[in-house]
C-alpha cells in the first residue's frame, strides 16, 4: 500500500477520500485554489497545496501544477476524485511518466471510453445493446442534419466528450436542429474543450439504469449490482438508489453481464460505472457511457454491499487481486441518495451563490450517512459546482428506506443561497416516488407538485418568529445593562413593564406579500400571543446557536431562528419559513427592475447575443445565453414588445443584477 496520497480535487468527494485514507493509515495531501484556502478538505487533509486562482483550468485543472505540488509532497499516488481531470488520459499518463500511481484505470481504457462516439463503436463490436443513432466521425453540420433526418424526431444531441448532461439538447422538431445543434457545440466546446456530437434516439420515458464495476490488474472483473438514477433535472442526477427498484431478476442478470462484457472489451481496472438507458415499455435496455471513475452516487452501492469502494481503487492500484468472486459479492436491503444543491428550482435550477449562514444536517448513524465538503460559514461560490452535501440513507427494504429518507431530510436546514432542499422533500414525500414509478422524466411530469409557490407561513411559525424577537431584544437590554452605570435600572427591563398601562407589543411580519400582525401581551409567567383569531400561552429561551426553545400551549417545540439578509428564517418541524419586518421589506424591494427589464440572474459570461435594438420579440422569445457555473442559461424576453436597449456583448464578463436588454412592452409602445 502507499504512503502517501495526494487528492487532486476539492469539495466532498476529497473529504470522503480522505476518510478512507486516514482509515487505512495513509498521509494525505490536499491541493486548493485561492478560493478554497479555507475550505473543508483543505482543513481535513494531513496536509495541503496551493496550485493556483479559482479558475480550475489554472489550479484544479493544471496538470503540471497538481503533479509539481505531488512531487513537492513526496506522494506516491495520486487519487482523482470525480470530475477535473478524473477522466484524462493525458493526467494519468502525466503521473506514470513522474513515477507517482495514478488511482484509476489505464489511461488506454480512460481515453477509449473518454469519446461517447468511440465508445458506443467498441461497444458495438462487443455486442452490448445501443440506441439506434449517429457516432460517426464526419461532423459537418450538413452531415449531421442528414443523420437527423434518418433516426427521425425525437433525438438527443450530446457531447461526445464529457458528461453531467452538459451541452444535451434535444431535437422534437427538426427545423430547431440547427439552434440545437449550435449550442450544443457552444457548450461542449466551452465545458471540455471537444465540440463532437453524436446523436441518438430519444426516449420519451426511460430510467437510467447503471452498473457498478470492480476490476483488478489480474483479470477479475465484477460488478456491484446496479443503481437507478432516474431521477433528474437539466440531465443532471438528483436521486440515486440501488438496487433499481421495479426490475425483472433475470433483466438485473443481463444488466451486470453486459456491464461486465463492456468492461473487459476496453481492458477495465479500478472502480468504473457502465450506464444503460432502460425501456420498461419492451423491457430492453442500451448501453449510454462508461464512466471511467468513481461516480458522485457511489454511496448507495457501498450501503447494500458493504464495500468501501474507495478502498478497493486503492488497493487495486497498489497491485492487489481481488480476493472474491462474483458470487461472494452480496447485497442487503436497499439505499436512496439525495443530491443537495445550491441552486433555484423556481428559476429554472439557476445555481444559487452566497455564504451558508446556517447548515444543519442529519447525524450520521448505521441508517445515515452524509457527504459534504462544506460548513456553516462557507461561501458557494460562482468557481465550482453548487452541490453542498450528499445525504445516503438505507434500510432491510425500500418502503422503509424513503420513510429514513423523509425523516433525515426533515433534519436538515440550510440558511443562505437558495437550495433544492424543499424539492428533495417534496420528491420523498410524492406517491409516485413511494411506488417507485421513476424514469427521467419524473420532475418535469410533477413539476407542480414538487416545485410549489412557498406556503403561508403556519401560526406556529408567527408565533417562534414573536418569540425569537423578544428574546433577541432580552438579550440586547441584559448587554446594555451590564455596559450601563446602574444595571438593576428598571428602565433596562423587556418583561412589558409599563407604568398605568397593559403591557403588550405589537409586530408585523411580511409572510411573502401577505402583512400579518402579531400582538404579545406581556404577563408574569410568560406572553400570550394572538395571532389571526387565536391565543396561545407562549414562553421562549433562545440559545447561543439561534436555537429557541419555546412552550407553546403547553407543547414544547425547539426551532433554529436566526436573521439573514433582512428576513427572518424560522426552520422547524421539517420545514423552513421566511419572514420579513416591513422596514426591512421596504429596503430589500427598492432596487428592483422594471417590467421588460432583462437582469443576469447570476454572475457570467455572455456567449451569444440574439437580438439588436430595435427587433420586435414576442414573450418568451430568446435574448441571450449567459455561461455561469459551467452551464449555459438561456435568457428570454419577460414581455412581448420592441428592444429599447441592449447592453451587454458576447464575450463579457457580467455581475448579478447587470441589465442587459431592456425591452419596451407593448403596450407602453402603442
Amino acid at each position: 500500500m502507499f504512503e502517501r496520497l495526494l487528492i487532486a480535487n476539492r469539495g466532498e468527494i476529497a473529504c470522503r477520500i480522505i476518510r478512507t485514507a486516514r482509515r487505512l493509515g495513509l498521509r494525505t495531501v490536499a491541493v486548493y485554489s485561492d478560493a478554497d484556502a479555507d475550505a473543508l478538505h483543505v482543513a481535513m487533509a494531513d496536509e495541503a497545496r496551493r496550485i493556483g486562482p479559482p479558475a480550475p483550468a489554472e489550479s484544479y485543472l493544471a496538470v503540471d501544477a497538481v503533479i509539481a505540488a505531488a512531487r513537492a509532497a513526496g506522494a506516491d499516488a495520486i487519487h482523482p476524485g470525480y470530475g477535473f481531470l478524473a477522466e484524462n488520459p493525458d493526467f494519468a499518463e502525466a503521473c506514470a511518466a513522474a513515477g507517482i500511481v495514478f488511482v484509476g484505470p489505464p489511461a488506454e481504457a480512460i481515453r477509449a471510453m473518454g469519446s461517447k462516439r468511440a465508445a458506443k463503436a467498441l461497444m458495438e463490436q462487443a455486442g452490448v445493446p445501443l440506441l439506434p443513432g449517429y457516432h460517426g466521425e464526419a461532423q459537418d453540420e450538413a452531415g449531421l442534419r442528414a443523420a437527423a433526418e434518418r433516426i427521425g424526431p425525437p433525438l438527443l444531441i450530446k457531447p461526445s466528450a464529457g458528461g453531467g448532461g452538459k451541452g444535451m439538447r434535444v431535437v422534437r422538431d427538426l427545423a430547431t436542429f440547427a439552434e440545437a445543434l449550435a449550442a450544443a457545440r457552444r457548450e461542449a466546446r466551452g465545458a471540455f474543450g471537444d465540440e463532437t456530437v453524436l446523436l441518438e434516439r430519444y426516449l420519451e420515458r426511460p430510467r437510467h439504469v447503471e452498473v457498478q464495476i470492480l476490476a483488478d490488474a489480474h483479470g477479475r472483473v465484477l460488478h456491484l449490482f446496479e443503481r437507478d438514477c432516474s431521477i433528474q433535472r437539466r440531465h443532471q442526477k438528483i436521486v440515486e438508489e440501488a438496487p433499481a427498484p421495479g426490475l425483472p431478476e433475470a433483466l438485473r442478470v443481463r444488466l451486470g453481464e453486459a456491464a461486465v462484457q463492456a468492461a473487459r472489451a476496453v481492458g477495465y481496472v479500478g472502480a468504473g460505472t457502465v450506464e444503460f438507458l432502460y425501456d420498461p415499455e419492451r423491457g430492453e435496455f442500451f448501453f449510454m457511457e462508461m464512466n471511467t471513475r468513481l461516480q458522485v452516487e457511489h454511496p448507495v452501492t457501498e450501503m447494500i454491499t458493504g464495500l468501501d469502494l474507495v478502498e478497493w481503487q486503492l488497493r487495486i492500484a497498489a497491485g492487489e487481486a481481488l480476493p472474491f468472486g462474483q458470487n461472494q459479492v452480496e447485497r442487503s436491503g436497499h439505499a436512496i441518495e439525495v443530491r443537495l444543491y445550491a441552486e433555484d428550482p423556481a428559476r429554472g435550477f439557476l445555481p444559487s451563490t452566497g455564504r451558508l449562514r446556517l447548515l444543519r444536517l442529519p447525524e450520521e448513524n448505521p441508517h445515515v450517512r452524509v457527504d459534504t465538503g462544506v460548513r456553516a460559514g462557507d461561501e458557494v461560490t460562482v468557481h465550482y459546482d453548487p452541490m453542498i452535501a450528499k445525504l445516503i440513507v438505507a434500510d432491510r427494504d425500500r418502503p422503509a428506506a424513503v420513510r429514513r429518507l423523509r425523516q433525515a431530510l426533515a433534519r436538515c436546514h440550510v440558511v443562505g443561497p437558495a437550495t433544492n432542499l424543499e424539492m428533495l422533500r417534496a420528491i420523498a414525500a410524492h406517491p409516485a416516488f413511494a411506488e417507485g414509478a421513476v424514469d427521467t422524466g419524473f420532475v418535469e411530469r410533477h413539476r407542480h407538485a414538487l416545485i410549489a409557490e412557498q406556503a403561508r407561513a403556519p401560526d406556529t411559525a408567527l408565533a417562534l418568529a414573536a418569540l425569537y424577537l423578544l428574546a433577541r431584544r432580552a438579550a440586547e437590554a441584559a448587554e446594555r445593562a451590564a455596559r450601563s452605570g446602574d444595571p438593576w435600572s428598571p428602565w433596562h427591563l423587556t418583561t412589558g413593564w409599563r407604568l398605568n398601562a397593559e403591557s403588550r407589543h405589537a409586530l408585523r411580519f411580511l409572510d411573502g406579500e401577505e402583512e400579518r400582525a402579531v400582538t404579545v401581551h406581556f404577563r408574569p409567567e410568560g406572553h400570550v400571543i394572538e395571532l389571526d383569531g387565536r391565543s396561545l400561552a407562549a414562553r421562549g429561551e433562545l440559545g447561543a446557536d439561534g436555537e429557541l426553545t419555546a412552550v407553546l400551549d403547553g407543547v414544547r417545540f425547539t426551532a433554529t431562528v436566526l436573521e439573514a439578509e433582512g428576513e427572518i428564517v424560522v426552520c422547524w418541524h421539517g420545514g423552513q419559513h421566511r419572514l420579513r419586518l416591513p422596514r426591512l421589506a421596504a429596503g430589500a424591494e427598492g432596487g428592483a427592475g422594471v417590467t421588460g427589464t432583462v437582469t443576469a440572474p447570476m454572475p457570467g459570461r455572455i456567449v451569444a447575443v440574439a437580438v439588436r435594438e430595435g427587433d420586435t420579440v414576442a414573450q418568451g422569445a430568446r435574448l441571450l445565453v449567459l455561461e455561469a457555473m459551467k452551464m449555459e442559461h438561456t435568457l428570454t424576453a419577460p414581455a412581448a414588445g420592441r428592444v429599447s436597449a441592449v447592453r451587454c456583448a458576447e464575450g463579457e464578463q457580467v455581475s448579478e443584477g447587470t441589465v442587459l436588454v431592456v425591452i419596451e412592452p407593448e403596450e407602453a409602445a402603442a
